[in-house]
């Protein structure tokens, strides 16, 4: 799952014409931090892991046995 998202990362930056610095500085966020990222190095923090996705326009979307029963039972609860 790392290395797939560091290819993600990798793939949707250089689509979008940016520079490592460029997208880290679009971000908020460290240089390395991006390097990190695109490298598929643990320890990032969820924060500036969304800050580089948001930028990218990257949308994280969780899979889980459960989650249409998740799903379901929000819907119901919003009402």
């Amino acid at each position: 799952m790392q290395n797939r998202l560091a290819d993600i990362i990798l793939f949707h930056r250089k689509r979008s014409g940016l520079t490592q610095q460029e997208l880290a500085e679009l971000a908020g966020v460290g240089k390395n931090m991006v390097y990190e990222l695109e490298s598929g190095r643990q320890g990032v923090r969820l924060e500036n892991l969304l800050k580089v996705l948001q930028v990218l326009n990257i949308e994280l979307d969780f899979q889980s046995p459960l989650r249409e029963v998740y799903l379901q039972e929000q819907a119901h609860a919003e009402r």
